[in-house]
């Protein structure tokens, strides 16, 4: 066992080291089967570090992030994942904010779609259970196959609308 361990904690310093965040996912299940809770955490820690570092690199360089460059979806991957957490933790307006910035990381019209709705819940405090009871469509989301939710209730409309009877 020590073995197996000393193996994937060596290919995940050389990811590491590389910033390669899609093989990082890559081990993500055999890192979960193998690692503790503390190991898990760094894990995880050191995906967020990395995606959080390519966030600040395309942000300072004006770019963008292309949904079809490994290192680049698995970098929206994470942060998605980021933005996720803070709304389940009860940070909505954090999350509101993250979702509003990945939004506008990249060219990808389904993506950034998907997270004005995300970003409007989540500012309207709409609590993420409700949020994915009543807005969005997990079974259309799975059949998408998509990382993030990307598709909705015909309520989830209303999300958006709030928005432009305020701006009228």
């Amino acid at each position: 066992m020590s073995n197996k361990i000393d193996t994937l904690k060596a290919k995940v310093l050389e990811a590491q080291t590389n910033a390669d965040i899609a093989t990082l996912y890559v081990l993500q299940e055999e890192a979960l089967e193998t690692f503790d809770e503390d190991t898990l955490s760094g894990f995880f820690a050191n995906i967020l570090d990395l995606a959080l570092e390519n966030l600040t690199n395309t942000l300072e360089s004006c770019s963008s992030l292309d949904m079809k460059d490994t290192q680049d979806f698995a970098t929206l991957r994470a942060l998605y994942e980021y933005a996720m957490e803070h709304y389940h933790g009860g940070s909505p307006k954090d999350a509101s904010a993250l979702f509003e910035v990945l939004g506008g990381l990249t060219k990808d019209k389904s993506f950034t779609h998907a997270l004005k709705y995300h970003q409007k819940a989540s500012e309207a405090s709409i609590s993420l259970d409700t949020f994915l009871d009543e807005y969005t469509d997990m079974d259309k989301t799975q059949e998408a196959n998509t990382f993030y939710i990307s598709c909705f209730t015909k309520k989830a409309q209303d999300l958006l609308d709030v928005k432009k009877e305020k701006a009228e």
